[in-house]
């Protein structure tokens, strides 16, 4: 072999390790945690965050938004359950030593694994989390997406009030959650605010599938309306048979009513069910209908908890950029303050003093088998 050609053997060996080591000096992996319930009683919110959260991360990814940071998510399930959320939040925090976490789905189970998140300062992203008190309350490492039952039902209640003229409302909620009991707290105080009347109060624990006794009960008491606080496990049961009993008073939903599985399992039973939700999904922003479109296109028919996963890759992504694209646990902390105004399938973004999330909610019903936005 000649001397030019020896040279230049020599020559690209020495430049491939310098090349592949300023490629990897360039590329910051960002693991992001996603804890979610993909088993349990809220298994049928966490497969579509899951969808989501991927969909998300593949998008912000491709784009380049983030110069030199590619976002790797960590998927757990947290089973629905405070002792299994607790132990994926542990392994994030100490073993997959994630910058951020996404999760958990249930307020239940945010409430014990949360506090682990704050005491070790790693920024946590509430994608479904709707209880008022005892998220954020946490502290400030704890962020949160998902509006409140706060936020929502007051308003969807005004709405509907103006629609129906109902006077007097029956309330039934599950009484072992605390998802489930802040809604029923949002909704009592709702009324009482309106001066609608309260004609009764029911309650029922998640493992029940028997709901008839409360119902019968309820509706003796002849209300114009009821408003249920359930997870969608319970809630397709309790609508299915309050219309077995020939009850066909309007039903309104907390948060949990907001899945397809509602309409799926109740069939035709839930046709009429009203429920708040954080997402317009007819909005013709362009953010809302990228995002409607890159779902389609994954087979992925999405709903109000996918998007809010959705959007909670984006915001972490946001609070990256925001803070010069440092990743590190407290600078992504830092980065949530900055977020304003962010196009989001939700719509414009931004996080209110106290760390909620601030964006216009709506009202939707069941009609002809599908979710709709009501007129």
């Amino acid at each position: 072999m000649s001397l030019p050609a020896r040279l230049a053997v020599v020559a690209l060996a020495l430049s491939l390790p310098l090349s592949a080591g300023r490629a990897r000096a360039a590329d910051t992996v960002v693991k992001i945690g996603a804890a979610l319930s993909l088993t349990g009683p809220a298994a049928v919110y966490g497969a579509s965050q899951k969808a989501g959260v991927q969909a998300a991360l593949d998008e912000v990814n491709k784009s380049g938004h983030l110069k030199g940071v590619k976002l790797a998510v960590v998927f757990e399930d947290d089973g629905s359950t405070k002792e299994q959320g607790i132990a994926v939040f542990q392994r994030f925090i100490n073993k997959d030593k994630v910058a951020a976490i996404i999760g958990p789905t249930l307020s239940n189970t945010a409430t014990a694994a949360d506090p682990l998140a704050h005491a070790a300062k790693v920024p946590v992203v509430a994608v479904s989390n709707t209880a008022p008190k005892g998220i954020t309350d946490i502290g400030d490492y704890i962020w949160r997406v998902s509006l409140t039952e706060g936020q929502v039902i007051p308003g969807a209640l005004k709405r509907l009030q103006n629609k129906l003229h109902f006077k007097k409302a029956a309330v039934l909620y599950g009484n072992d959650d605390a998802f489930t009991q802040a809604g029923f707290a949002v909704m009592k105080a709702a009324l009482e605010a309106s001066g609608t009347a309260i004609a009764g109060t029911q309650t029922f624990a998640k493992p029940d599938r028997d709901y008839n006794a409360q119902l019968t009960a309820l509706k003796a008491l002849a209300p114009d309306i009821l408003l249920v606080s359930a997870l969608a496990d319970n809630a397709a049961g309790i609508v299915t048979q309050a219309r077995q009993l020939g009850w066909n008073v309007p039903i309104v939903g907390g948060n949990g009513f907001n899945s397809p599985a509602l309409i799926k399992n109740a069939g035709p039973a839930a046709e009429g069910v009203y429920v708040g939700t954080a997402w317009n999904k007819v909005s013709a922003e362009a953010a809302n209908q990228a995002f409607l479109k890159l779902m389609r296109e994954r087979n992925v028919d999405p709903d109000q908890f996918c998007a809010q996963a959705y959007t909670g890759v984006l915001v972490i992504a946001e609070a990256i950029k925001q803070s010069g694209n440092k990743s590190g646990r407290d600078d992504i902390r830092a980065g949530f303050a900055k977020v304003k105004a962010l196009a989001t399938p939700l719509g414009r973004f931004s996080f209110l003093p106290n760390r909620d999330g601030d964006h216009e909610p709506a009202l939707q019903w069941v009609k002809d088998g599908k979710f709709q936005i009501v007129p």
